[in-house]
């Protein structure tokens, strides 16, 4: 009887184990059909280009701050201003936004200096403090790290003319200082993160919104309540997406992709982000979070082979979850291409992604400059001691 009953699960384990083995190969290669697929470009209508107020909260002078910034002066649109928002006059991204404006003296360039923190986001309190000088209805938040090109502003809001649409959000490519710690990150973003976005498109979701570029209009936003609504909010940008949503207007995913800078310190950096990552997605999409395991090719795999004790057909599959793992890097990175002496770190990537999804069950605590919160289930953050 124990014999019986111990073949049996030995019997059950080799079958996840090819089960899971299925689900990795099968997600890869969806993956990169998503990432492939042609993106449908929006048209401003000739001769209609509203004005726009461009919102950018600030803190700190990150890396490549001063280049991010000077990406929305040249854009090549006829009216719009630019408000920067800081918390604290000696931050030093006042004196980058100062250069700003001494560079480009005929633009409408704007800095909120106010320390009300209202709400537990330092972000959205930024936004609300900002707001008094944003003059126009048509308004574009973006995250201080963004680069565009000079014809962003025009193809981002153009997909706003329809009424019917609450948000335009764009995807974003990760851009990495030197170091392995920024590299990683930049994998993390481009190989896994924005595949899984895509992915999702694909199939018709539209439950997301990216902080690196959000494009909204006056109206729906104080339909919503404005900022206020989200000020604690540890996803506030995925909840602003959220709460358009529930007027019944869409959530547009912009054909423009933005660039962002991925500047990570030390390993330790890149695992606290990440793992702040992952755990705003779990909470504000605990079951997709749950069942995101097969997003993770080729560990997934792995584990399937282990389960499995080895057997060729899982053998098999792994080895073909790891081609498509790097036909899905080859279809992602274009020009940035890995030597074939460091795609390991591809794998390495992916190990320290799939092991931080794990641990991302454990807690629900996240750290942001040098701030730890708790999170509650309802997405809101409380600041602990």
């Amino acid at each position: 009887m124990a014999h019986s009953m111990m073949a049996h699960g030995a019997y059950w384990l080799s079958d996840c184990g090819v089960v899971l083995s299925v689900l990795a190969i099968a997600y890869t290669l969806i993956a990169l059909v998503a990432v492939r697929r042609p993106r449908r470009a929006a048209q401003l209508t000739p001769g209609l280009r509203p004005p726009i107020s461009v919102l950018k909260p600030l803190c700190g002078a990150d890396y490549g701050l001063y280049e991010s910034l000077r990406s929305f002066c040249v854009q090549q649109y006829p009216r719009f201003q630019i408000i920067f928002g800081v918390h604290d006059a000696a931050d030093p991204a006042v004196q980058v936004v100062e250069r700003l404006q001494r560079e480009f003296p005929t633009l409408d360039l704007h800095i909120a200096i106010d320390p009300r923190q209202l709400g537990s986001s330092r972000k959205v309190s930024n936004l609300l403090n900002m707001m008094p000088l944003a003059l126009h209805d048509l308004l574009v938040i973006a995250d201080a790290d963004v680069r565009v090109a000079p014809d962003y502003l025009e193809r981002v809001v153009a997909p706003l003319q329809d009424r019917g649409v609450g948000i335009v959000t764009c995807p974003y490519r990760g851009s990495p200082r030197p170091g392995l710690p920024s590299f990683l990150g930049a994998i993390f973003i481009n190989e896994w993160f924005m595949p899984s976005a895509w992915v999702a498109a694909m199939f018709g979701s539209r439950s997301f919104s990216f902080g690196a570029t959000i494009a909204i209009r006056r109206e729906a936003l104080e339909s919503i309540g404005g900022f206020a609504a989200i000020a604690n909010q540890l996803a506030d940008d995925y909840r602003l997406g959220e709460l358009t949503r529930r007027l019944g207007l869409r959530t547009v995913l912009s054909d423009v992709e933005v660039e962002t800078c991925v500047d990570e310190r030390s390993m330790a950096d890149l695992l606290q982000h990440e793992l702040r990552w992952l755990r705003t997605i779990r909470t504000v999409q605990p079951i997709g979070y749950a069942f995101s395991f097969i997003s993770f090719g080729v560990p997934t795999a792995i584990v399937g082979c282990l389960l499995a004790g080895g057997a060729a057909p899982t053998g098999v599959l792994l080895a073909v979850t790891v081609a498509a793992r790097l036909l899905l890097h080859y279809a992602v990175a274009g020009p940035r291409l890995l030597p074939v002496s460091r795609t390991w770190l591809l794998l390495l990537s992916d190990a320290i992604a799939f092991g931080l999804w794990c641990w991302g069950f454990i807690a629900r605590t996240v750290e942001w400059r040098n701030v730890r919160y708790y999170v509650a289930r309802d997405g809101s953050t409380h600041p602990m001691p």
